[in-house]
């Protein structure tokens, strides 16, 4: 039974790591990566549509992304919603077939404040770690008729190694970003 609790905890715990991984990607360091764009909603048709299942992303250079849509209607929805997305700064052109989004070059101000954005994800990402690890000790103390308070301690040791562990996974993975965003 403990080990249910512990399997489950492992999942979901593994999940908000990837779920912290894949929230960091969306902040943007100094070069153009479809990634960006991954939670940009488009108001197609009136309903708020991913954009990678409007249209396909392609690097042309660098600072530059080219956005093709599968449905050529959806380019000016496409190209205001990429104009109206925080924190990214973004300039999209629109030539009529594609669009065209060029990245400003990032000044020092702009990668700190990155920095503090990343940061922020992280300890959210954490705090939800830590409400999983709260709802295994409820399931585990819940158990503690069943089985002796000695299984329930041994358990809880797992469930904090557990914790630390990924609470250091999405540690590694801030310092990678923090690093990938001050590189100039």
């Amino acid at each position: 039974m403990i080990a249910d609790v512990l399997a489950e905890t492992t999942t979901r715990m593994n999940r908000a790591v990837e779920a912290a991984k894949e929230d960091f990607s969306t902040v943007r360091t100094g070069r153009a990566n479809p990634q960006l764009f991954q939670k940009v909603l488009v108001d197609y048709y009136g309903t708020p549509t991913p954009i990678g299942q409007l249209a396909s992303m392609a690097n042309q250079e660098a600072r530059t992304l080219i956005i093709t849509p599968y449905d050529k209607s959806a380019l000016k929805a496409i190209e205001q919603a990429i104009r109206d997305m925080p924190n990214l700064g973004a300039n999209p052109t629109n030539d009529g077939n594609l669009v065209r989004v060029t990245m400003p070059e990032l000044t020092a101000d702009r990668r700190k404040e990155y920095v503090k954005l990343v940061k922020t994800k992280a300890e959210d990402a954490k705090v939800h770690v830590r409400g999983i690890r709260r709802k295994s000790k409820d399931e585990l103390d819940a158990l503690k008729s069943e089985l002796g308070e000695d299984e329930i301690a041994r358990g809880e040791k797992e469930l904090d190694a557990l914790t630390r562990q990924h609470v250091d996974l999405i540690d590694d993975a801030l310092k990678r970003k923090e690093a990938e965003l001050l590189e100039v």
